[in-house]
């Protein structure tokens, strides 16, 4: 079974009904806090959030590609910065539990 993704939209309603907060307050927060983590990023700065995970600018290498439509061409494909994500611990443990039920998934589309 497959559930609706998280949204931003979705976020703000599940706070604001837990915390019985005004919607636009709590979206007002959400997007103040998402726009203080792109400008650290986009200074160079990494961005550690414990229990949750670490954002951070890596520069990928230059490399060669090709084109499917053109093989004999190769495109040359500039270095440049990219945003990693490494989750933490808490997340890690979280997610390890999905483990099974996808595996159990899986084994029955097969």
């Amino acid at each position: 079974m497959k559930l609706g993704n998280l949204t931003k939209r979705s976020l703000v309603l599940s706070v604001s009904e837990e915390l019985n907060l005004v919607q636009q307050d709590v979206s007002q927060v959400i997007q103040k806090t998402l726009d203080y983590i792109v400008e650290s990023l986009a200074k160079g700065q990494d961005v550690e959030l414990r229990n949750f995970g670490v954002f951070e600018v890596k520069l990928t290498k230059a490399r060669i590609g090709r084109n499917p439509n053109k093989p004999e061409i190769d495109v040359v494909i500039p270095a440049r910065a990219t945003v990693k994500f490494r989750p933490g611990r808490v997340m890690q443990r979280r997610v390890m539990l999905r483990t099974e039920k996808l595996k159990k998934n899986s084994n029955e589309r097969d």
